[in-house]
C-alpha cells in the first residue's frame, strides 16, 4: 500500500484509505435522513482487519455519523484487533451536529464536540479535525480561531475543511488554513480536482492535500444497481431521495458502465480499482475513502492498492464520463 504527505504536513495516509459513516447505522439529524441500512458490527471487525492487514492506516469519521456511534465503534473495533488507536491516523468533523447550541460553529459547541469526539475514539488527540462544511453564517473567524487554539492545545494534529461549493472553499480556506480539503470526487464529478479549476487552484495555491469521499459514487460505478428495478432505501438512510438512484439517471449511466467494463473487466474488483485509480491520478490528491460495511466491500476497494492508469487510460475514462454529473 502506497501512501501519500498531505499537505506540508508530516501526516502520511494510505492512498486507499476508509470512510466510517456507513458504522454509524441508520440515522436522523434534525428531522432528515443521515444514515446507513444493514450495518453489522461483526462484520465490520472483519473489514477493519482486512484493511490494516493491507496497509490500510486512515479512517475518516465524524461526530454526526450517527450521531457519535461511528466514532465509538471505530473505537471498539480497534479494541477488539487488538490494534493501537494512535498508531493509526484517524480524522473526524465538527458541523453537521449542533446538538443544543444556535449553530454549531459556535466556540463553545466545538469544544464541547471535540471533548465528546475524543471520548468516542478514545484518544488524547484527532489527527485531523475538519470543519465538515462551508456554512459558517457569522461564526468563520470565531470557529476558526477556536480550532487554532485546539491545535496548539495539542487535541488537533491538523486541520482540515470540507465543504460542497468552490464558494465556500474559497471563502473558509483564507481563514481556516486548512493542510487538507475534503469533499465527492468520483469520475461522474470532479468539478473540485480537475487542474484549473477554483479549488484546484487553491489546493496548488496552498501546497493543500485533497481527500475524495465518495469515490465510487455509492456504489453506481461498481454497476450495483438495476435501472429497471431501483433499489428502495429504509427510513434513516440518506439515500431515500437521491435522484441517482432512479430508474433514469441509473439508466444514464449504464451504457457509460458498459464502454468501461470492455476496456477494463467487468469484476467489481475491476470497477473499484478503475474508479479509485482514475482519482488517485489527478493532482494533489491525498487519497480516497471509499466506505464500507463489510469484508468483502474492503476487500473490492483494496484491488486498487498499487496499481496506476496509463495516461491513454485516464483519458479514456474522463471522455466517457464527461458531461454526467453524479
Amino acid at each position: 500500500m502506497k501512501t501519500r504527505r498531505l499537505g506540508t504536513s508530516e501526516i502520511e495516509v494510505s492512498e486507499i484509505s476508509l470512510g466510517c459513516w456507513t458504522m454509524g447505522g441508520l440515522n436522523w439529524v434534525n428531522g432528515q435522513p443521515n444514515g446507513w441500512a444493514n450495518v453489522d458490527e461483526d462484520e465490520i471487525v472483519a473489514a477493519v482487519k482486512k484493511a490494516v492487514d493491507a496497509g490500510v492506516n486512515h479512517f475518516d469519521n465524524a461526530d454526526v455519523y450517527g450521531n457519535g456511534k461511528a466514532e465509538q465503534m471505530l473505537a471498539r473495533v480497534l479494541k477488539k484487533l487488538g490494534l493501537k488507536s494512535e498508531e493509526f491516523i484517524i480524522a473526524t468533523k465538527i458541523g453537521h451536529f449542533p446538538g443544543t447550541a444556535a449553530h454549531a460553529y459556535e466556540s463553545a459547541h466545538i469544544r464541547h464536540q471535540c471533548e465528546q469526539s475524543l471520548v468516542n475514539l478514545q484518544r488524547e488527540y484527532i489527527d485531523i479535525y475538519y470543519f465538515h462544511h462551508g456554512s459558517f453564517g457569522d461564526h468563520l473567524e470565531e470557529a476558526a480561531a477556536t480550532m487554532d487554539a485546539l491545535v496548539k492545545e495539542g487535541k488537533v494534529r491538523i486541520k482540515g475543511q470540507s465543504a460542497y461549493s468552490a464558494d465556500d472553499f474559497e471563502r473558509a480556506v483564507p481563514v481556516v488554513k486548512p493542510q487538507v480539503l475534503q469533499s465527492w470526487a468520483h469520475a461522474l464529478d470532479t468539478q473540485f480536482i480537475t487542474p484549473g479549476s477554483r479549488v484546484a487552484n487553491l489546493l496548488e495555491k496552498n501546497k493543500t492535500s485533497y481527500v475524495a469521499f465518495s469515490p465510487l459514487c455509492q456504489g453506481i460505478l461498481l454497476d450495483k444497481f438495476d435501472p429497471e428495478n431501483p433499489p428502495a432505501f429504509e427510513a434513516g438512510d440518506h439515500r431515500q431521495g437521491d435522484k441517482r438512484f432512479t430508474t433514469e439517471f441509473l439508466r444514464g449511466v449504464q451504457p457509460k458502465l458498459e464502454k468501461i467494463k470492455a476496456r477494463f473487466g467487468s469484476s467489481t474488483e475491476a470497477l473499484a480499482a478503475v474508479a479509485l485509480n482514475y482519482i488517485l491520478s489527478f493532482p494533489n490528491l491525498g487519497c480516497v475513502i471509499p466506505g464500507f460495511r463489510n469484508e468483502r466491500q474492503v476487500a473490492c476497494n483494496l484491488a486498487a492498492a498499487g496499481q496506476t492508469l496509463s495516461a491513454e487510460d485516464v483519458e479514456f475514462i474522463r471522455s466517457t464520463f464527461v458531461n454526467q454529473r453524479g
